[in-house]
């Protein structure tokens, strides 16, 4: 007996746990196929893993995007030139696109160049002021050594010569270039230079001074008419030439004259004229730019 209850209780309990252990799939229930539930089972742990590996790399981008200002230090820095540009295109811009011109006809050219300062005439101190007094002490000097110093302007003879109503005397005087033929007349002094006045062919009153120099210093500057007739050369070679030729024709009036004018280099051909120009350069000594390369 008790082992019929044994076998009736342990059928009784594979009944209870049969159902239990083979339970219905929830495709059979639905009504779907298998084939359409694995592939809905597979869908579904592809989108929870992509889920899963995006969601880490949409948080690596921003971290980096937050950390990123502050790594980053800034290198480029914007010229003011380079605003100004784009101001000036964004205002060209502006005003093609409102159609008026005459903001550029109101803007003045070159208002925005920078003004030329000019400088108020200076009061020259005292070192300008004794360099340029030198300079021009320097410049006298050298005049008197032409004309002759305050000493010589006294006649080299006392009394000079008387001459003859019909008397003439001719010389020849050169300097550089020039050549001119003087003859001496006893008159009231007129001098006449190539049919001209004296004062009219030499303006300057230091060349007139340098030719009538011999008159002037041998005292017949009022007792002789002078007749010249000079060429060749510019006017201070004429000047010097028509000296030359005056000293010579006085030597001529009175040898006692001699020795004072050679003495004061009234009777000496000067013999400076200008330095030949010499091949390959562009004057006398003027050498053109050297380049080394």
């Amino acid at each position: 007996m008790q082992d019929e209850e044994q076998q009736q209780n342990g059928e009784q309990q594979g009944e209870e746990q049969a159902p239990a252990e083979e339970p219905t799939p929830p495709a059979e229930e639905e009504g779907t196929p298998p084939e359409e539930a694995l592939a809905e089972d597979a869908a579904g742990e592809d989108d929870s893993e992509a889920e899963e590996a995006a969601a880490p790399a949409e948080q690596a981008p921003a971290e980096t995007a937050e950390e990123a200002p502050e790594a980053e230090t800034p290198t480029e820095v914007e010229s003011p030139a380079a605003g100004a540009d784009t101001a000036g295109s964004e205002d060209a811009g502006g005003a093609g696109e409102d159609g008026s011109s005459k903001k550029r006809d109101d803007v003045v050219p070159g208002a925005e160049l920078d003004p030329i300062a000019i400088e108020p005439e200076r009061e020259l101190d005292a070192e300008e002021r004794a360099r340029r007094e030198a300079e021009e002490e320097e410049r006298q000097r050298r005049e008197r050594e032409l004309i002759g110093d305050a000493e010589e302007a006294a006649p080299v003879a006392a009394k000079p010569a008387k001459l003859s109503g019909d008397a003439t005397y001719a010389a020849t005087g050169k300097r550089k270039s020039s050549v001119a033929r003087v003859i001496l007349r006893p008159g009231s002094g007129t001098i006449e230079v190539n049919k001209r006045q004296f004062d009219e062919y030499f303006p300057r009153s230091y060349l007139q001074s340098v030719a009538k120099q011999p008159l002037t210093q041998t005292g017949y500057e009022g007792s002789v008419d002078v007749r010249i007739r000079v060429h060749g050369g510019g006017i201070s070679g004429q000047a010097a030439a028509v000296r030359h030729g005056i000293a010579r024709a006085l030597t001529e009036v009175d040898p006692a004259l001699r020795p004072e004018l050679k003495r004061r280099g009234m009777l000496t051909r000067d013999a400076r004229v200008k330095e030949r120009r010499k091949a390959g350069l562009k004057k006398a000594r003027k050498r053109p730019q050297f380049s080394k390369r």
